[in-house]
């Protein structure tokens, strides 16, 4: 029998690489999808493609969206800073519509190939309050998917998969290192260097090491 096949949203982080291992632990053929959307660094697309040859995807994709066009977040606008310090509300390092382009792009590659898994890195618990990583707007993607498809209209059934939601970080990571993530190669930070090099002063960082001291392993993290 052909391999089950998914499309794994594959950002080159930590969450979105424990992803791409727990769907290849599920026996899954994963197409991993990575997005170049204007970003402030690449180093994490570089990092995306050190984690989809390590942990075997069967093939690994990046494209392209102009969300710097649209402007409005810190990691699409070089003019607006990424915060270091905590505030209330969701941060200006929230990207508009930067989930629901993905999961777009991820579902019509989906229908392309004929899978009907798609895999992402969500997370309700340890994040920053973004409202595309919420359950509601899993759910509801998952119902669009039905309606917005050939395949979804002629009796397929789209499945979003976002393993991650509902778990802490230190979670994440105890699972991730369980099925051989090497977390050094993934690249989390909002401000990374060039080479990949964490801040460790933005959002992001401050998650990421929280989760490695809670999860009691050590972090590799290269911090600049």
């Amino acid at each position: 029998m052909p391999a089950k096949r998914a499309i794994v949203l594959l950002s080159g982080g930590l969450d979105s690489a424990t992803v791409l291992a727990t769907a290849r632990s599920q026996n899954y053929e994963c197409y991993a999808l990575s997005v170049d959307y204007g970003q402030r660094h690449r180093a994490e697309l570089e990092a995306a493609r050190r984690i989809a040859a390590a942990l075997g995807a069967h093939e690994h994709r990046t494209m392209r969206v102009d969300l710097a066009g649209i402007g409005g977040s810190a990691l699409t606008d070089a003019t607006l800073a990424v915060p270091e310090a905590l505030a209330p509300g969701i941060p200006v390092t929230y990207v508009p519509a930067r989930n629901t382009l993905f999961l777009s792009l991820a579902l019509g590659w989906a229908e392309v190939i004929g899978a009907a898994d798609i895999f992402v890195g969500v997370n309700a618990v340890d994040y920053s309050g973004y409202p595309d990583c919420r359950p509601a707007f899993i759910d509801a993607f998952e119902q669009l998917a039905q309606v917005a498809t050939k395949a979804g209209v002629e009796g397929g059934r789209f499945q979003i998969h976002a393993p991650l939601i509902k778990m802490s970080k230190a979670d994440i990571i105890r699972a991730g290192a369980d099925l051989g993530v090497d977390f050094g190669a993934t690249v989390s930070c909002y401000q990374a260097t060039a080479d990949g090099r964490a801040c460790a002063k933005c959002d992001s960082c401050r998650l990421r090491a929280a989760g490695f001291a809670a999860a009691n392993l050590p972090d590799s993290t290269a911090y600049a």
